[in-house]
């Protein structure tokens, strides 16, 4: 009983830190090229005193021809279930040309792609 109650505790945690990981990784097809995208939160996001939440994120991008990782604060409306904001992706460190126009949406503790368009040429890639 001992034994089974301990097994029930050890996977009880692991599933509350798998579901706590603040990291979002997906794929997307750029150019014909696949573009790894992802984004960790690497602190605690906090009320900067008005209307904006500041969330610390680590963002790295990998293709064949290169990677990028940074260290950024994105500022989201506080208060909303889904806040989104607008960043901008220059693709020659990918060893690809034009610039990613990404819509990052942060809901529930993580921040995860809602939309790409690629520049120039307005192509929808998500």
């Amino acid at each position: 009983m001992a034994r089974a109650l301990a097994v029930f505790i050890i996977l009880a945690a692991t599933t509350a830190v798998a579901a706590a990981d603040p990291c979002t990784q997906e794929v997307l097809r750029v150019q014909g090229v696949a573009v790894t995208l992802g984004y960790c939160i690497n602190g605690v996001p906090r009320a900067d005193g008005g209307d904006e939440m500041i969330v610390p994120v680590t963002e790295a991008y990998a293709a064949p021809g290169g990677t990028i990782r940074r260290l950024r604060q994105l500022h989201f409306v506080a208060g909303e279930s889904t806040s989104r904001v607008l960043e901008s992706l220059d693709l020659t460190q990918l060893g690809l040309s034009g610039t990613l126009h990404l819509t990052l949406a942060y809901s529930r503790g993580v921040v995860q792609v809602e939309g790409a368009l690629l520049t120039p040429g307005a192509i929808t890639i998500k």
